[in-house]
This record gives structure tokens, C-alpha cells and sequence, in this order.
């Protein structure tokens, strides 16, 4: 638990966008794999990438009965010290790309969060996707694309009609 727990809680909380719900899928997936233990072949896929599957399904069974996005959980804020105006400031961005992440198709956002908060190197993260990693970084470019649109707009002279 403690060599996966940070990463598994990282995506996991990127991909619900709620502490509670993120603690909640980990504590999930530790006792799916616990009791699926069996199931996992050390020969087919790393232990981190087949617990992360495991995550990344118990999010997806949230996600399909989710209620609306919660809010920003600013106790996240305060624990790093910010001031009220840098605060503000950290929460709109935060507040932005978690909608723009909301947005991108669904497996378009797993594979950003997996990538980039759940810190997994691609070929685990293509493993856990059942893709390949070429897929997978085109995948993700196509993501990146996308936030990047969402949150800065389209490149001056791009005509938008």
C-alpha cells in the first residue's frame, strides 16, 4: 500500500475530482486486489500497472453514477500555504482544468490523469488502456490538443467560423 497508495489517490482524485470519492475508489481497489489477488500474473503485467486497472474501473463504476462535479475541495489550497489572492488565483485554474479535463472524452482524460498525476511511465499506463503505445500517445496528443484549446483558445489568425 504504501509504495502505490500516493499515485493510485493522485489519479484517482484527477479523474473524480473529489478527495472523499478518491479515498474511497483506493480503499476499492486495495480490496478488489486483495481478494482478486489470484487473478494477477506477475508474467502478463506489472503489479502497479494491474492495480491501477483495477482503480481505473472501480473510477469508471463511480463516474457512471456520479452526481454533478463537486466543487474545489480548498483545503488543498490552504495546505500550501497561499494567501487569499494566490489562492483565488490557484482555485480558477484548478477550477478550469477540471472542466476542460471533464470535457475531454473519457478516454482521453484516463490517459492524461494516468500519465500525468497517477506518475505511471506509458507503457503501464497503455497497459492498464488495453492499448497500444503508439495508441496511446496519440491519444494523449489529441487530449493535450484539446485542453489546450479549452484552456487558452485557438492560436490568433485560426478562424473559428
Amino acid at each position: 500500500m504504501d509504495r502505490h497508495l500516493g499515485r493510485l489517490h493522485a489519479a484517482a482524485r484527477r479523474l473524480l475530482n473529489d478527495r472523499s470519492e478518491a479515498e474511497d475508489v483506493c480503499q476499492e481497489a486495495f480490496l478488489q486486489a486483495w481478494k482478486q489477488a489470484e487473478t494477477w500474473r506477475p508474467g502478463q503485467a506489472r503489479f502497479g500497472t494491474w492495480l491501477h486497472q483495477v482503480m481505473l474501473n472501480a473510477c469508471r463504476d463511480r463516474l457512471r453514477r456520479q452526481r454533478p462535479q463537486s466543487e474545489l475541495d480548498l483545503n488543498t489550497l490552504t495546505d500550501r500555504g497561499h494567501g487569499p489572492e494566490q489562492a483565488f488565483g490557484v482555485a480558477e485554474r484548478e477550477r478550469a482544468l477540471q472542466a476542460a479535463l471533464a470535457e475531454l472524452p473519457e478516454r482521453q482524460r484516463e490517459a492524461v490523469v494516468l500519465c500525468h498525476y497517477g506518475d505511471l511511465p506509458q507503457a503501464e499506463v497503455a497497459a492498464s488502456l488495453g492499448l497500444s503505445v503508439d495508441a496511446l500517445e496519440s491519444l494523449l496528443a489529441r487530449a493535450r490538443r484539446q485542453l489546450r484549446l479549452r484552456l487558452t483558445g485557438p492560436p490568433e489568425g485560426t478562424n473559428t467560423d
